[in-house]
This record gives C-alpha cells, structure tokens and sequence, in this order.
C-alpha cells in the first residue's frame, strides 16, 4: 500500500460510522509497524480527541501483534536466546527504547566483570568477584520496597534504577555469566527464583554443585538452604525446584510476574495482554 492509500485510511480515523472504522482499523492494523509513524503523525496533527484515541488505540494494537510476532520466532528459534525475549518484552512496554544502548550497557559491565575474574580458578572465588562488581561496586539489589512494581520487570529499568526482583537479578546474572562462559542456570524455585552452577563435567544427572541468590546480594546456598525452604512453605520436595529450567520457563514466570504486578495496580488491560503472551508462550 502506497503513502496515498495510507493517508487515505487515516483520513478516515474520524469517521462516524463505526463499521468503517472497524475496516479501516484492520486494515491499518495489517499495515504493522511500518504504518506507526504515520499514525503517530495523525495524533500530533489533530486536536481532535476521537482521532488521537482511536490512532493510540491502532497503535497499540500494532505494538501487540508485533511483539506477539517476536515471541512466536523466538520460539520457533534453535537456541532461544534469553536477552532476546527479555528485550522483546522490554520493547513492548517501551516502543522507543533502543535495543543496542541496553545490550551496550550489558556488554560494558560484562566487560568490567571478565576483567576482574582474571586469576580467579575456582566457580566459587568467580561468583565472589562477580559479586564484588555487580553489588557492592555497581549497587545492584533487590527492591524491597516496591517489590511487586512492573518496573523490577524490565532490563532498561533495571539497568536505570540498579534495582529489580528476584527473577530480573537472576536474568542479568545468568546473562553475565554466558557472556564471561560461566554455566549459571535458573532454578525456578516457588516464590523465589534462584541460580545454580552447573558442573557439566560431573557424571550423574545432579549437576547443580551449587546456588546463589543475588536478591540477597549473591548469597550461596547449598541443596539443605532450598530443602529448609520448602519445608516451611509446607512444599514437596520436588526434582524440579532443585535442577535447572530451560529459557521458556524464564520468560514464562517473567511474564506471570508482570501479570501478578499488574493485576495488584488494577491496569486490567494490561494483565490481560500478560495472560495473551502467556498463552502463546505455553503452546
């Protein structure tokens, strides 16, 4: 479709028969993402308040289908990438942030961090000095006050505020970790997601040698530390809570975090989009 074509759709935003509004909806909705600039356009030109709604609205309805469209080739994807989804929900919330300056900021702390584990032999002493930067230097850490806002949730924010939830600290761990080729692994402990370094060498199916908690500043925790916890939650002692969860899981308890935090604020549209994602990405 032509710009002609497509000022032509737009013109029509204000129209008030609702059955073409409906046609000219779809069809600029078809258009995706190539089609927001001149949508964005439209509501900045006009005063008109209906035209302005109805443009956001189309918008946003784009900015679903495209992120839908994401996840459905990350999970079509060999390796599924864990930064790749997470910055696919990041440009969700956020359609203007700009991908390369967050994977810029990882890859200058990954860069600080692989410098300070030079003479460092044993996965205990790395973790000791990953800590060392990623807490005490950079100041990363739990945020125990606002635990269950959105913001904890996303890469950008958590890069902005140096504050996240369990889930998003562990993200940023493990993603440290690959990059300075340290095997960590997330455990998707019930209410509190964990980390374990896994020792590939070994020769039976418990490869997990053991755990770090960075909520709690990268504290190790052993196999007894986890059996004490779901004890007193009254919990089963299952293989699972104990050995590590693949990509999908991660996004998934990702985006059942947003939808809990969302449902908690009362933003019902927004939960409901969190219960669409969940829904392709248990397929």
């Amino acid at each position: 479709m032509n710009k002609n074509e497509i000022s032509a759709l737009i013109k029509l935003l204000d129209d008030p028969d609702s059955e073409v509004f409906i046609i000219v909806k779809s069809k600029l909705i078809d258009l995706g993402i190539d089609v927001i600039p001149d949508l964005e356009n439209a509501w900045e030109m006009n005063f008109d308040s209906l035209i302005q709604d109805r443009a956001e609205n189309i918008i946003h309805e784009i900015q679903i289908k495209q992120t839908k469209s994401e996840f459905k080739l990350w999970l079509a994807s060999k390796d599924r990438d864990l930064l790749e989804a997470w910055l696919i929900l990041c440009q969700y919330q956020y359609p203007d942030l700009n991908n390369e300056e967050v994977k810029a900021e990882l890859k200058q702390l990954t860069s600080e961090i692989v410098i300070s584990l030079k003479g460092q032999e044993t996965p205990m002493d790395k973790v000791l000095q990953i800590n060392r930067v990623f807490f005490s230097k950079h100041k990363f850490k739990g945020n125990l006050r606002n635990f269950h806002a959105p913001e904890n949730s996303f890469l950008s924010d958590v890069f902005k505020t140096k504050k996240g939830n369990p889930l998003s600290l562990c993200m940023l761990y493990i993603l440290i970790g690959k990059k300075c080729g340290i095997n960590f692994q997330g455990v998707n402990l019930p209410k509190h997601f964990v980390i374990g370094y896994e020792n590939q060498e070994v020769g039976n199916a418990d490869t997990i040698e053991f755990y770090i908690n960075p909520f709690s500043q990268g504290t190790i925790i052993t196999r007894q530390d986890i059996e004490k916890f779901l004890k007193k939650e009254n919990m089963e002692l299952k293989t699972k809570y104990f050995t590590p969860c693949g990509n999908k899981e991660i996004v998934i308890r990702l985006v059942n975090n947003l939808l809990h935090a969302y449902i908690k604020l009362g933003r019902k549209e927004k939960a409901e989009e969190m219960v669409e994602f969940l829904q392709l990405l248990k397929m």
